[in-house]
């Protein structure tokens, strides 16, 4: 009888024990999350929608009405260009991690593979995620609106003055030899180069903000100044659009910063609070700043201002808790009005839509104070256990961007202008560019 039960238990467990096998293979395999799905496919949309309408309506107001199509036609072409470099290797050169390895500096900390040209590999079913739960298909559009935007920053330096087809070939390249590279070092993961320095960047305020702020610093002094600056008045020709711009990337935001928390979980919610918290006290900031300076605030000082908090908490988005984000958009108000304005006039610069006042300057700002406000011991949530640490990290990482993207983009625009020219000739300057570079008009009376 003993026997027999024992055989009748063995019998048994060849048949329950592959099902527990199975049932242990389905527990461990990746399972996607429909509620982090859904997260990630809003918070792409948003921030697709913060380029096409809202950066090209933020511009397209601040400039003359002569050019408001170039600047819309800018953002749209910037658009489907990236898109397609994107899938055909940005992805693969910003994410594949073949070849890296934590603590060694070799040639894919700074550049990725190709293995994943062509989105070789990607499926339906293929997941990913900081747990493996939503689509890949997902986080590389994601990742794409990202490419997008940066490039299309850069627009707001050159505005007015840059041929359409030489701005296209720019952008071609700049993507490829610095954004992408630069995304790769401090988001690849282990390996990268920035990212094993410890760099804090959680949305991009190095990877967007400042690559694009430097480029576009870069880029209007090799242009020159726009005829007639700074004697000229140039004046924006409806700033209804730029309020209606900026409006839109204030909402837009909340897909940039909360959806980089890749899940629909706490670090989302709160990276949404302090997104809210800091753009307000920028806001706030830059208007009673230009009230106590100027005399009077204006509608254009407060959608700059809107802008410079979202630029500022972009990094620390991920990490700072509210009273963080409180200081972190005061400073950034304050500090990129006077940038802005005040420097921007003694230095000379035409940086006409202040890419690199409300994008450098706010990135610089943002980054290195999220090695101060990501502390436990200041309200962050971070694992900052030694802010002067941290800081000396964020700034290193400030400073590479810096001097890679400002030499690499020199380089690009002196070569293109040596081979087909970047500046529209002057008389095609004095007509617009919408005529001169696309035969329309903005508006016809």
């Amino acid at each position: 009888m003993t026997l027999r039960k024992f055989a009748g238990l063995g019998a048994l467990l060849s048949i329950v024990m592959p099902g527990i096998a199975m049932a242990a293979d389905e527990v461990a395999a990746p399972v996607l999350n429909s509620g982090d799905t859904a997260w990630m496919l809003t918070s792409t949309a948003l921030v697709l929608f913060m380029t096409i309408p809202g950066l090209a309506l933020f511009y397209g107001g601040m400039v003359r009405s002569k050019n408001i199509l170039s600047v819309l036609m800018q953002c749209f072409a910037i658009t489907g260009l990236i898109s397609i470099l994107w899938v055909i290797y940005g992805y693969s050169i910003a994410f594949d991690t073949t070849g890296m390895e934590q603590g060694v500096v070799n040639f894919n900390s700074f550049f990725g593979g190709m293995g994943k040209a062509f989105l070789a590999g990607v499926t339906p079913s293929s997941i990913t995620g900081p747990a493996a739960l939503f689509p890949e298909a997902v986080f590389i559009t994601f990742q794409m609106t990202f490419a997008i935007i940066t490039p299309a920053l850069i627009v707001g330096a050159f505005a007015e003055r840059m041929k359409f087809s030489a701005m296209l070939i720019f952008m071609g390249i700049w993507f490829t030899l610095v954004y992408a590279p630069i995304a790769h070092m401090v988001w690849s993961g282990n390996g990268g180069l920035m990212w094993d320095w410890g760099v804090l960047d959680f949305a991009g305020g190095t990877v967007v903000h400042i690559n694009a702020g430097i480029a576009g610093l870069v880029a209007c002094l090799v242009l020159g100044k726009r005829k007639g600056f700074p004697t000229t008045p140039m004046a924006p020709h409806n700033l209804g659009y730029t309020l209606m711009g900026a409006a839109m990337l204030w909402v837009g935001w909340f897909g940039f910063n909360a959806g980089s928390a890749a899940a629909a979980n706490g670090t989302a919610g709160m990276a949404m609070l302090v997104t809210q918290i800091a753009t307000a006290a920028a806001a706030l900031g830059w208007m009673f700043a230009e009230w106590v300076t100027h005399g009077k605030p204006s509608a254009l000082g407060i959608a700059s201002g809107v802008v410079a908090g979202l630029v500022a908490i972009t990094p620390a988005a991920g990490t700072v808790g509210p009273m963080g984000a409180l200081v972190i958009g005061l400073a950034a108000g304050v500090v990129c009005f006077f940038c802005a304005t005040t420097l921007k006039r003694k230095l000379g610069y035409d940086d006409c839509l202040d890419a690199f006042g409300v994008h450098g300057i706010g990135g610089i700002l943002g980054a290195i104070l999220t090695g101060v406000f990501a502390a436990p011991a200041l309200g962050g949530f971070g694992t900052v256990t030694d802010i002067g640490a941290q800081v000396w990290i964020q700034i290193k990482g400030v400073g590479f961007t810096v001097i890679y993207t400002a030499i690499v983009t020199f380089i690009i625009l002196k070569v293109l202008d040596a081979v087909m020219g970047l500046r529209v000739t002057e008389e095609e300057e004095s007509v617009g560019l919408d005529l001169a570079q696309h035969n329309e008009r903005g508006y016809n009376l």
